[in-house]
């Protein structure tokens, strides 16, 4: 670590393009590298995971280096202030308090978080979130305060009751109705998975992989062929397509 900010503090020295970094041409850089962390865990590609985190890592590094120039912060503000946050929220680690299970640990987390001043259980939900995170977040939090359906049988009821309305609003015409519709189907369907312990977000990752997959071995098969996927039917084109979903490749 003292090598990783002696390092830094060299670029920022001497590097014209490290030296004109600010915290806002930053900005979308950390974001990539961390969905290029998201790829990598998807992908369970532990090379890949190691060197992503080293990437954020910098990040967190560069922060810092231009917080204390501006005589914000430092590094050791920043570790220093996690180490707190982290010895506070576990009171039944660091303090008196019993727990029974990893729902009474995400319990106190929110209680503590409220009793430091936030407003609302959902104030800690970043507002960027792509929106399949954020509504996994909000529902998980939600749920410490006990806003939660009992079971999954019941969850699955609201999923249908959505996409009856969601015909509905279809037949109806209204197209802002779909739409406000269709969220509360989407937003229904990621809470029922969200109770079969699955992350709906990693969830439709692994079907998007899939299907470029698929798609692309399908488009390799028709150029085997001669031919162009313009120029063939749907029919055609899905018989190719179930005969790859046959050979079962697992991507």
């Amino acid at each position: 670590m003292d090598k990783l900010i002696a390092i830094m503090d060299e670029l920022r020295e001497k590097c014209p393009w490290d030296r004109k970094q600010n915290i806002h041409t930053l900005r979308q850089q950390t974001i990539e590298e961390t969905y290029e962390l998201a790829d990598a865990i998807t992908d369970e590609d532990w090379n890949g995971i190691r060197e992503e985190l080293g990437d954020l890592l910098l990040h967190i590094v560069f922060y810092s280096k231009i917080a204390s120039e501006e005589n914000k912060f430092s590094m050791k503000d920043v570790v220093n202030g996690i180490c707190e946050k982290l010895i506070k929220r576990h009171p039944h680690i660091y303090g008196d308090v019993k727990v029974n299970n990893e729902e009474d640990v995400k319990k106190n987390w929110e209680q503590i978080k409220l009793a430091e001043g936030k407003k609302s259980v959902l104030s800690g939900v970043p507002k960027s979130l792509p929106a399949m995170v954020k509504a996994m977040r909000i529902q998980e939090k939600a749920k410490q305060v006990g806003f939660e359906w009992a079971t999954k049988e019941q969850v699955w009821d609201k999923v249908e009751e959505e996409k009856l309305e969601l015909l509905e609003a279809v037949n109806s015409g209204d197209k802002k109705r779909v739409e406000e519709e269709a969220g509360d189907l989407f937003f229904s369907v990621i809470n029922y998975v969200r109770f079969l312990n699955i992350d709906a977000e990693n969830a439709l990752a692994l079907t998007n992989k899939k299907f470029i997959d698929r798609f692309s071995r399908m488009e390799k098969a028709v150029r085997q062929k001669g031919k162009d996927l313009g120029e063939m039917t749907l029919s055609e084109m899905d018989a190719i397509w179930n005969e790859i979903k046959k050979q079962n490749v697992r991507t």
